[in-house]
Formats: structure tokens, C-alpha cells, sequence
């Protein structure tokens, strides 16, 4: 593997070296992580908050629901940690082609705009395995809740 291969392009630059062209793709960039790569690690944040409430305010009897809930905010930490390597190539030159994007569907805000990295794609296997995370999670809420 060559070394272009192994690493991501920026205008030319390595990631560590890329800086944006101007305050637009500043913003837009801020924008992508605050929205997309933030929110995994604000609902872990408050799962844990959530957690330590329960396990510092209610009896030993809950004390299993509140290291359930430490397990999912610690697995929801994970997750946000692949979600962010996930967008973090968004503006690479290998995403550069407009003719790979030229059957995504735009809407009303996205015509006659400046185009900024790759249009944005849902991280699907981040989000199903999200999904199954919270399923198993609220499926041993309920069994614990029937046990005490």
C-alpha cells in the first residue's frame, strides 16, 4: 500500500497540516462535528449523568440499573469515537468527484450553494449498531425492573 493510499488528502496537505480556506468551510466544519459527531458524545455524557444520579441517590436495589446505564453511556462513547473517525474525511481529496454525487438528491438550502466536502451520509452500520446497543440495553432495563 502506498503511502496516498494510507493517508487522507487535504487540498494536497495531511490532515495535520490542512487548514480551512476561509470562514465559510470553517463554519461548515464546526457545524458537521458539533451536529453529527457531538450529539453521540452528548447522550453518552448525559446516560452518565443519569447513571450516577441513580446509583448516588436510590438504594443497593437499583444499583444494577445504574451500572447499566454506565455500560451504555461507556458504550455510546465508542460509538461516538468511530461516528467522528467516520465523518472526519468528509473534505478529503479522495471525496472530491462530483460526478459521484451528481444522483444524490438536494434540497431546497443545497441549490446554488457553495458544495462542501461530500454530501452528508448516514453512518448506517454506526447506526444500527446504535440501535441494537439501545435495544439490549432497555430490553435488561425491563427485566431488571420486573426483578426487584
Amino acid at each position: 500500500m502506498s503511502e496516498s493510499e494510507r493517508h487522507r488528502y487535504y487540498r494536497g496537505h495531511r490532515s495535520k497540516s490542512f487548514y480551512p480556506q476561509d470562514v465559510n468551510e470553517l463554519v461548515e466544519l464546526r457545524a458537521r462535528s458539533r451536529t453529527f459527531d457531538g450529539a453521540y458524545g452528548r447522550s453518552a455524557i448525559s446516560n452518565l449523568g443519569y447513571a450516577l444520579t441513580i446509583l448516588r441517590l436510590f438504594d443497593k436495589r437499583f444499583f444494577k440499573i445504574g451500572i447499566l446505564y454506565t455500560a451504555l453511556a461507556g458504550m455510546l462513547f465508542i460509538l461516538a469515537y468511530f461516528r467522528q473517525r467516520h465523518s472526519r474525511h468528509d473534505f478529503a481529496d479522495r471525496n472530491r468527484n462530483p460526478a459521484a454525487y451528481e444522483n444524490a438528491v438536494k434540497t431546497v438550502g443545497q441549490t446554488g450553494k457553495r458544495v462542501f466536502g461530500r454530501p452528508f451520509v448516514t453512518a448506517g452500520w454506526i447506526v444500527a449498531l446504535l440501535s441494537l446497543v439501545v435495544f439490549a440495553v432497555e430490553i435488561c432495563l425491563l427485566v431488571l425492573i420486573f426483578n426487584l
